[in-house]
């Protein structure tokens, strides 16, 4: 690996974990974001890494199954892949080429909730259904499975019978904007030493 840490942000979505890991790096020299991909060419990340000067680029659901080559040419000289709201299924071939590199953030506490269709709301509408008395976020490592990595960290909030799904949601991103980014650098350093 270089000295300076290359990390690739897949996003598919609105983007505020993308942006809030762009400017927790923006400070930091020895990690360096060379390029933000989006599985959606309408996604409201590609603009928020636009204003903060970092390449965007889309590949789309297809592609990222069909194109192999023109996905790892994307990533390439990367040594992470963080994902940030990035809905399509990783496949094999990109994990092979990442092995233990490629880092995901889930909005609950797995092993609960994780799986398909286990994804933004629909997961903060499942832990409300199921009376969880609390929820929160689990980073981990990607495998071909889906949720189903080797965890990194968790963070857990309580919820109180009244929350709503909404309440829920909010509750789980204060702890994604306070712990990936930090968790990530922890990653990233740690396999340096």
């Amino acid at each position: 690996m270089s000295e300076t840490i290359k990390l690739a942000i897949f996003v598919t979505g609105s983007g505020t974990n993308c942006e809030n890991i762009i400017r927790y790096f923006s400070d930091k020299p020895e990690v360096e974001i060379p390029i933000v991909v989006s599985s959606r060419s309408d996604a409201y990340a590609l603009v928020r890494a636009e204003q903060l000067g970092v390449p965007t680029t889309v590949i789309t659901r297809q592609q990222l199954l069909d194109e192999p080559r023109l996905v790892i040419q994307t990533v390439r000289g990367c040594d992470y892949i963080i994902l940030a709201g990035f809905l399509p299924k990783i496949p094999t071939y990109l994990i092979d080429q990442f092995p233990n590199r490629i880092i995901n953030i889930h909005p609950a506490l797995l092993p609960k909730f994780g799986g398909k269709g286990m994804w933004g709301h629909h997961v903060h509408e499942a832990v409300k259904a199921a009376g969880e008395k609390e929820s929160g976020i689990t980073i981990h490592f990607v495998n071909p499975e889906l949720d189903a990595g080797e965890h990194i960290a968790q963070f857990s909030v309580e919820l109180s019978p009244e929350d709503t799904p909404d309440d829920i949601a909010e509750k789980v991103h204060e702890l994604e904007m306070k712990h990936y980014p930090a968790v990530i650098e922890q990653v990233i350093k740690g396999n340096l030493i």
